[in-house]
């Protein structure tokens, strides 16, 4: 294109005045304010000039600059963050906002943000307190250990630990253990990050007592053993149990620290899930220090949890770093209502170990009722079906959680993707997945009241045929 043709086309680009005064407007620079409207339109009209000039499109039309404008405006007048249906069966699901919380915690946590609170403030002595107080005992008790504090997330926790006990020293971690979880949360590049200097021991899939023994210096400070989350190595593969290493960390004045990952502190043996040792048996077998975090199988809000030996956990606690992870007051009355339920044995009542232990013939009955629903209400064609669960939040991810669920066929004409997508866009977001080009809706992790979102959801996605009931 000519660069007067390009010239051309810029002078006729709308003016800035003449578009916030289309009438469609309005609503938006109520909702949003005016400024915020023309910024909108700013940026459509920039990505357009942009396109322009550099020959990627070779016209324009202002309908389109007004509807682009005009759907980034409404996406931007709707709350962000918001509530969904998890039809998934992944019980911890990190991109869902991970643990739900139960009744009564929600409610102290109203009570306090509501209200002034004795946050930092000691009642009895009539002087300023300390913030973590209000958890540090409970957690100890629930977990046996020592001593106890909080930050704002396990990966804090983690951080803080390194740089207040092994800054400018030696870790040793075993090779294997050299995970990346999440969003890359990185053990070496966390331990570089803390100004510990990363020794590694052992193989991949390999790792030997010796092989920690010949690693132990005059600058080694601690020895770290690293939760692998979703990482699993099978086969050939050994590695050095918590007890050997923590006779070994006491044998040559070491500090033994394991980082939990997801905290287990209620015996998940019941409904047949093995294999991961809870935080009280970490404390009892000899580790020093003990991080997990709070919002996965614990089933508080996020925090991360320290837990062990009262003069470590004294270090940290006036280690500076501390300050930029503390925990704000509606976490902290969260997790305090949260680790009440587990001293009072009432962990029925927490959300995500009630989902984890639902009885098959409860999660059947209910996979039957809301097909039956389904059908009578969006006239879809529905049925029970057997699925298979996780628990997610990286813990047990070889585990199967024997579930049901209910299996929708789309209207004809709409693939299972186009179902889904239109489920995502429903007021309250329903959250699901597709088997075989049909919608697969897993009831064990669907909450009181979900069912009746997502039949709205399907009934909108075609109109019921007109004397149909939709029984079989």
């Amino acid at each position: 294109m000519m660069r007067e043709e390009i010239k051309s086309m810029l002078k006729d680009l709308p003016p800035m005045d003449e578009l916030l005064q289309k009438p469609w407007t309005s609503r938006y620079q109520e909702v949003l304010g005016r400024e915020a409207v023309r910024s909108t339109f700013a940026d459509v009209i920039g990505e357009v000039r942009r396109d322009l000039l550099k020959g990627l499109i070779h016209s324009f039309d202002t309908t389109l600059i007004e509807s682009e404008t005009r759907a980034r405006l409404e996406k931007r007048s709707r709350k962000s963050l918001r509530r969904v249906v998890n039809a998934t069966g992944v019980v911890i699901h990190t991109n869902l906002g991970r643990s739900c919380l139960g009744n009564e915690v929600l409610e102290n946590v109203r009570a306090v943000s509501a209200s002034y609170s004795n946050l930092e403030y000691d009642l009895e002595e009539g002087a300023r307190g300390q913030r973590h107080s209000h958890v540090e005992w409970l957690l100890s008790s629930v977990t046996g250990a020592d001593a106890a504090m909080v930050v704002n997330n396990n990966a804090g926790a983690v951080l803080l630990c390194l740089a207040a006990l092994g800054r400018g020293n030696e870790v040793i971690v075993s090779r294997g253990e050299l995970v990346e979880i999440g969003g890359s949360f990185r053990i070496p590049d966390i331990m570089d990050f803390s100004g510990a200097i990363l020794r590694e021991v052992g193989t991949t899939n390999r790792t030997h007592l010796p092989d920690y023994l010949k690693a132990i210096n005059t600058q080694t400070a601690m020895i770290l053993k690293v939760h692998p989350s979703n990482f699993r190595v099978v086969g050939f593969h050994s590695e050095v149990s918590r007890e050997e290493l923590a006779a070994l960390a006491r044998e040559k004045e070491l500090i033994f620290m394991e980082d939990l990952g997801s905290g287990v502190v209620a015996d998940l043996s019941p409904w047949g899930l093995q294999g991961e040792p809870t935080v009280r048996q970490c404390v009892e077998s000899g580790v020093d220090l003990v991080t997990f975090s709070g919002d996965k199988l614990l089933g508080g809000p996020q925090i991360g949890a320290i837990v062990g030996r009262s003069q470590l956990v004294e270090r940290i606690r006036h280690y500076p770093l501390l300050r930029a992870m503390r925990v704000d007051k509606m976490t902290l009355a969260a997790f305090e209502v949260t680790l009440r339920l587990y001293l009072e044995g009432r962990t029925g009542e927490i959300p995500t170990l009630r989902m984890i232990s639902q009885p098959g013939k409860t999660l059947r009955k209910r996979a039957r009722n809301l097909a039956s629903m389904i059908r009578r209400v969006t006239g879809l064609q529905a049925r029970e079906v057997v699925t298979q669960d996780a628990v997610g939040g990286g813990a047990y991810p070889a585990a199967v959680l024997e579930g049901f669920g209910v299996e929708v066929e789309p209207p004809e004409g709409v693939s299972d993707g186009s179902a889904l997508e239109w489920l995502r866009s429903a007021p309250v977001p329903v959250i699901a997945s597709a088997k075989e080009g049909k919608i697969l809706l897993h009831v064990r992790t669907m909450l009181d009241g979900d069912g009746m979102d997502v039949i709205g959801a399907l009934k909108d996605l075609s109109p019921r045929e007109a004397g149909h009931d939709g029984e079989d």
